[in-house]
């Protein structure tokens, strides 16, 4: 078995100048035995900090991790059965790799020499890397060095893997290679794995399920599906996605989402959902989702853009325009003949528009939807959608 759960983990850095620093804020979740986490979020989010205080490497100021229902809080790193991978590989320079793979097993098992080199061995053979292994760092380039770093964790044999930014060193054809491999890895083994990555296209195709973070606390949890067309917020709405989601400031009048550019028409299933006339939002859209050209010809909330860039980038094609005194971006098929100068209608479908509260950032609507259906509520996040 391996899983883990994360208490109400907590932990709170002070600094002479700036006080205390919150760097994880409370964090709840439970990661099932054989389950695959992200952890994903900007730089300083507090991801690396979650994943060292899990290894054991930092003491959490409050709350608890558990390990199979029992408390690792007060264990030493190498007594929670638990293999971290870190960002730059941590391999001894002076040590080959089959050195490198068995060093922590001679360190903190008894297993024999041949028990060793058995499972250095397999580990080699699961990596593809037998014919490396009496070779040192500076002789392997940098997706072999991440295999060996990878194999030392599997020779452990441990409940669940930690990784901390695995692929970031890595070049961008490798990293698509490497994330393959990981996730065949993964599957083929079932250890229960916690990954951090700020990098969310590796998040939207690893993981079983995405915990975004910001700012320490966890903003939602869910399957990358859920977390892309289900945000639970307008921070996890703009950090998924890739370019991201369009905002724009909008008002309720007479069921017309209004704004200084173009207007919405409601359903009255949207209506039920928000306040009345005079009542501000954000509305968002994602660029996939708004109709351009012939589409958006027999549609009555259409209206008429200037294209300033267009990026063709072979699938599809961007378009970038001014709506509302913003860059917004229109995803086109590959084939629209459109230039820099061109003037074309656009609308925004009404079941595909997203609603925040201007205040809080809460996602009131989600692809016309009402958000309250869509996705469970962070307070619930870690229990009811876990199970679900």
């Amino acid at each position: 078995m391996g899983t883990l759960e994360l208490d109400n983990l907590t932990k709170i850095f002070s600094d002479p100048d700036e006080g205390e620093i919150v760097a994880v804020d409370e964090f709840n979740a439970e990661i099932k035995d054989g389950e695959f986490l992200i952890l994903v979020g900007p730089s300083g989010c507090g991801k690396t900090t979650t994943l060292r205080c899990v290894a054991g490497l930092e003491q959490p100021t409050r709350g608890d991790i558990l390990l199979d229902g029992e408390s690792v809080i007060e264990k030493k790193p190498k007594a929670r059965n638990m293999a971290m991978v870190f960002q730059n590989y941590a391999l001894y320079p002076h040590m080959t790799a089959r050195e490198n793979m068995s060093f922590g097993l001679r360190m903190t098992t008894d297993l024999s020499n041949d028990e060793i080199d058995d499972r250095v061995n397999e580990a080699a053979e699961i990596m593809g890397i037998e014919d490396l292994l009496e070779k040192k760092p500076s002789e392997l380039s940098g997706g072999q060095q991440q295999r060996v770093a990878l194999g030392r964790a599997i020779v452990r044999d441990p409940e669940v893997f930690l990784m901390d930014e695995p692929l970031s060193n890595l070049d961008a054809k490798l990293r698509t290679q490497m994330r393959t491999e990981l996730q065949d890895l993964q599957q083929d083994l079932g250890v229960t794995t916690v990954y951090v990555t700020h990098d969310q296209t590796e998040a939207m195709t690893m993981g079983d399920r995405i915990a975004v973070l910001n700012d320490g606390e966890l903003q939602q949890i869910g399957s990358p599906d859920e977390c892309y067309s289900e945000p639970a917020n307008q921070f996890v709405a703009g950090f998924i996605g890739s370019p991201s989601m369009n905002f724009f400031d909008v008002e309720l009048r007479d069921s017309v989402l209004m704004s200084e550019d173009f207007d919405v028409t409601i359903s009255p299933e949207i209506e039920r959902e928000i306040d009345g006339d005079g009542s501000e939002y954000v509305l968002g859209i994602r660029p996939e989702e708004i109709l351009s050209e012939d589409a958006a010809e027999g549609g009555e909330d259409r209206f008429t853009i200037d294209v300033k860039v267009v990026e063709p980038l072979g699938d599809v094609t961007y378009l970038y325009a001014d709506i509302n005194g913003k860059e917004a971006t229109i995803a086109v098929d590959r084939s629209t003949d459109l230039e820099p100068g061109d003037r074309i209608s656009v609308a925004f479908p009404v079941d595909e528009i997203h609603l925040f509260d201007s205040q809080t950032g809460d996602a009131i609507i989600n692809r016309g939807a009402p958000a309250a259906d869509a996705f469970v509520t962070e307070d619930e996040s870690t229990t009811e959608k876990t199970e679900a």
